[in-house]
């Protein structure tokens, strides 16, 4: 039986279990962010390429995407704390290994293991939420839990740099193990178990299907833009993708019970409040790859000094976040989402016309507006995700709400990681003139490659350094520009389709 709640008045334990929920959820969060910030500090370690960079990131990603929807629904069924501490325990073990990598792809390897643990381990903490807390104080619960979501982000930011102060690259690891050995004892002993008390049967078929073929869509938006949109594999990817959703999407019509009914995207609230949180975390998790190496390439801050620069992130989203139903109860969601991004795509476009000279006056006004508008935003779109389906499909509502997030997040990392290089590529332009071809290729890949290439140059180092730093500028702004037009854009398209 469900031991999770009281009739009508919820868990008398609530509000420690959302704290401890929380915990787990930052920790899932920022090992997205905190990678980040070791980007500069990884790419020196173990040479690796722009590519790979991209990569070190992605993979998580990709793991996360693709497992999530499936590991809602096996915390339905077997447990939702079950999940949650296995998917902490697969943590720990991943988190733990990673800090031992000797090359760029033993890395990728274990950024998708932790993705692993990540997928099974988000879905149940706002899944959890939905039960233990009553009607009348969900609202407020998803809310809090959507404040700490997006501010994780800042957050990890913050723990990396103070560890990459003082130690190697892979402390941003291994600095997760004792915070997840943390979360899991608290989980064992204090968060209840509940599942869907009617035992749905398992959707091995739906599960395999959305696995490979969201696993497909964005392995080819993460290796397109460094492939090639014409490329045989980037092309083969998005026809498998297509194929395999396709059949997706026939097996769960035709089946009784489905891992997710496709029909579900005809109710406008499921299907524009999925747009709403893919689209804004596509904004959010692109916007972090850019602002720390922005922070650290072109405006030379060490590490701590370009976490600590973006705290104000985290401060506005906590403090934003928990007053976003007030928002919701006045104007309704629509509006208040609608609102959100326009608000948050002005901090994106703020952003984008920061340059070498820029105060950090302009760059955290830039910041608290571009927080701002995701603060109202996250709480009202994850609502209304959560509140189309019943409570018996708690888990797999949140693993949707998560798998949005992710898939956003890996296409931001893509698309916006792809169009800073490429701004950066096109104005670098001749600097590298000269320059063996070994040195030149190594400075046309990335800006810290070039720094480093320019350190070590006999003569016209200054030059060269200079020429690297304005052109990531160049590529920062043609980034954040399309941010900017992305958010401004799906504001109009949620304003005008989403139920009123």
């Amino acid at each position: 039986m469900n031991d999770a709640t009281l009739p009508g008045t919820g868990h008398p334990r609530r509000w420690l279990i959302l704290a401890i929920l929380n915990l787990s959820l930052v920790l899932i969060v920022a090992s997205v962010s905190s990678l980040n910030l070791a980007i500069p500090s990884i790419q020196r370690a173990l040479n690796a390429t722009a590519s790979e960079l991209v990569w070190i990131n992605a993979s998580y990603a990709l793991v996360f995407a693709g497992l999530l929807l499936p590991a809602g629904a096996l915390g339905d069924r077997f447990g939702r704390k079950g999940a949650l501490q296995v998917g902490l325990v697969v943590f720990i073990v991943a988190a733990f290994t990673a800090t031992l990598s000797e090359s760029a792809n033993a890395l990728i390897v274990l950024r998708g293991l932790m993705g692993v643990g990540a997928a099974l381990t988000m879905p149940a903490t706002l899944s959890i939420i939905t039960v233990v807390f009553p009607v009348d104080e969900r609202a407020k619960a998803i809310a809090i839990w959507s404040g700490f979501a997006g501010a994780g982000g800042a957050i990890g930011i913050l723990a990396s740099g103070l560890l990459l102060e003082s130690y190697w690259w892979g402390s941003v690891f291994l600095v997760n193990v004792p915070i997840a050995a943390l979360a899991l004892g608290l989980v064992t002993l204090i968060v209840p178990t509940s599942k869907d008390d009617e035992e749905r049967p398992l959707d091995p078929l739906g599960s395999v299907l959305s696995i490979t073929g969201l696993a497909a869509l964005v392995y080819g938006l993460v290796q397109g833009p460094e492939f090639g949109w014409t490329d045989p594999l980037v092309v083969g990817a998005f026809m498998a993708s297509l194929v395999l959703l396709a059949g997706w999407v026939k097996a769960e019509l035709a089946q009784p019970d489905p891992l997710l009914d496709p029909r579900l995207f005809r109710n406008r609230q499921f299907s524009v409040g999925s747009f709403t949180i893919t689209s804004s975390f596509l904004v959010m998790f692109g916007m972090f790859f850019v602002l720390t190496q922005y922070l650290q390439f072109a405006l030379g801050y060490s590490a701590l000094q370009a976490a600590i620069r973006t705290l104000p992130f985290a401060g506005t989203m906590i403090v934003v976040a928990p007053n976003g139903p007030v928002v919701v109860a006045r104007l309704g969601a629509g509006i208040t989402m609608s609102i959100g991004m326009s608000v948050a795509g002005l901090g994106a476009f703020l952003l984008g016309l920061q340059g070498l000279d820029a105060s950090y006056l302009t760059i955290v006004i830039a910041i608290i507006v571009l927080a701002g508008g995701m603060a109202l935003v996250f709480p009202a779109a994850t609502e209304a995700i959560v509140t189309s389906l019943p409570p018996s499909k708690a888990g797999v509502a949140s693993a949707m709400n998560d798998t949005t997030r992710e898939v956003g997040g890996a296409v931001g990392i893509a698309l916006l990681g792809t169009l800073l290089s490429s701004g950066y590529r096109e104005g670098l332009g001749s600097a590298t003139d000269g320059l063996p071809e070994a040195a030149a290729d190594a400075a046309q890949d990335n800006v810290g490659a070039a720094l480093a290439v320019a350190a070590q140059a006999p003569e016209g180092g200054e030059m060269l350094a200079l020429a690297a730093r304005s052109a990531f500028v160049d590529g920062m702004r043609l980034s954040m520009f399309v941010g900017a037009a992305i958010l401004l854009v799906s504001s109009v398209i949620v304003r005008r389709l989403f139920p009123r």
